[in-house]
């Protein structure tokens, strides 16, 4: 995915920043963030900065699948030829995932007993592949509408209404999610049940750790799950639980799905900023509406909880975009520079910060356990140098792609 976007014309170089400049935040952000709580990943429900790095990921990578396949079929590229390049790269993506990411300095010997299926890479990788066909096979070729004449007939919703299969595809996922996460019975907890269990809930469930979505993950993978989650030492909870399950998936489909439609629009509107801002401030005010009420602006006590509303993520998500496009593009204040760099090496970084994270020089024994300034320091010096490494990398023009 990334080899496709750099080698493609300069309308990209809003989506190529957004990606590489996400991409180092995420590494900060897995290095510690400096130990604040607005960098840290909210326990259970919640919403903090860390919590929309990985939804905002996700939605480049929606985004970048339109305009990179699109591309493709524009000089010729088949669909079977897309479909192998795709493949690879998703096979490619689980096997990192699986084989790389699961060690750990300070797990020891590596054992089956607690080696983790679900992950990062894997749940980007499946997220790909089911984007990308969707854009294969129910993708028509879009065309910027200021060059289509009045008779083929196209509106100013044709970025919507040209793919109906593909939203029709999303909403019966999103219909499977549903009436799984709400429907499906849970062992001695409440159906529907999407707490944290543990001490949550005044205890009165404390098995019940993540509800259907929980279940269904335990059910495929046994404790082969993420052995440090999150809600783990808030929550005291017990029963395994992965933040990369399968449920949750569904919804990373559905967040890059959107990504895909700002995509579209970026296409269709070709030439007219006003349109596309435009847009992407309408899609962040129906998204954002959407979680206020279905949240009832509140963290817990909504119809669904903050933590798996990807409306919310959404919004956030089209009005970032907005910016970026705005800065980068229509005003041309910055060129991403030096955060386009670790992006061109994206595999690289993500797998070498994630296995060296814990070796001098990223990262050391601190003396100043009670103070943030220290941590912050360690945090910033780590991903700096992958921003350092990746720029000698791009000076000797090696490129490790997939």
């Amino acid at each position: 995915m990334n080899a496709v976007l750099c080698h493609n014309p300069p309308r990209f170089l809003m989506l190529i920043c957004c990606y590489r400049f996400s991409l180092t935040i995420m590494v900060f952000v897995n290095y510690g963030g400096g130990g604040y709580w607005f960098f840290q990943h909210a326990p259970w429900n919640g919403l903090t900065v860390g919590d929309l790095v990985m939804p905002w990921f996700v939605f480049i990578i929606g985004t970048s699948v339109v305009l990179a396949i699109s591309s493709m079929q524009r000089r010729g590229v088949g669909r079977w030829q897309l479909i192998r390049k795709v493949t690879w790269r998703t096979v490619v993506l689980l096997l990192l995932g699986f084989c790389f990411l699961n060690y750990s300095p300070r797990d020891g010997p590596l054992s089956w007993s607690w080696l983790r299926v679900p992950g990062v890479l894997q749940r980007l990788g499946f997220t790909y592949l089911v984007l990308s066909l969707l854009q294969i096979f129910w993708g028509l070729i879009p065309v910027p509408l200021r060059t289509v004449s009045l008779s083929d007939k196209l509106t100013p919703v044709s970025d919507l209404t040209l793919y109906w299969p593909q939203w029709l595809i999303i909403v019966l996922l999103e219909t499977v999610w549903l009436c799984l996460t709400f429907l499906l019975p849970v062992p001695n907890c409440p159906t529907g049940y999407l707490g944290a269990g543990g001490i949550g809930d005044n205890g009165l469930h404390p098995n019940c750790t993540g509800g259907a979505a929980g279940l269904i993950d335990r059910w495929m993978f046994g404790d082969n799950m993420y052995r440090y989650p999150t809600c783990k030492e808030m929550y005291q909870t017990t029963q395994p639980f992965d933040p990369e399950g399968v449920l949750g998936t569904i919804n990373s489909v559905l967040m890059g799905f959107l990504g895909m439609q700002a995509g579209k629009i970026i296409i269709f509107y070709k030439g007219s900023n006003v349109a596309i801002l435009g847009r992407f401030l309408a899609w962040a005010v129906l998204l954002g509406s959407s979680a206020a009420i279905l949240t009832k602006c509140t963290r817990d006590a909504g119809f669904i909880p903050v933590a798996v509303l990807v409306t919310c993520m959404g919004c956030f998500s089209f009005l970032l975009l907005g910016a970026m496009y705005f800065v980068i593009d229509v005003k041309g204040w910055w060129r991403g520079r030096p955060f386009i760099f670790p992006g061109m090496n994206s595999i690289l970084v993500y797998v070498g910060h994630s296995l060296l994270g814990f070796y001098f020089p990223f990262s050391w024994d601190m003396r100043l356990l009670d103070s943030h300034w220290e941590l912050l320091f360690m945090n910033l010096w780590g991903t700096a140098l992958w921003v350092l490494v990746s720029y000698g990398l791009y000076r000797k023009q090696f490129f490790l792609k997939i």
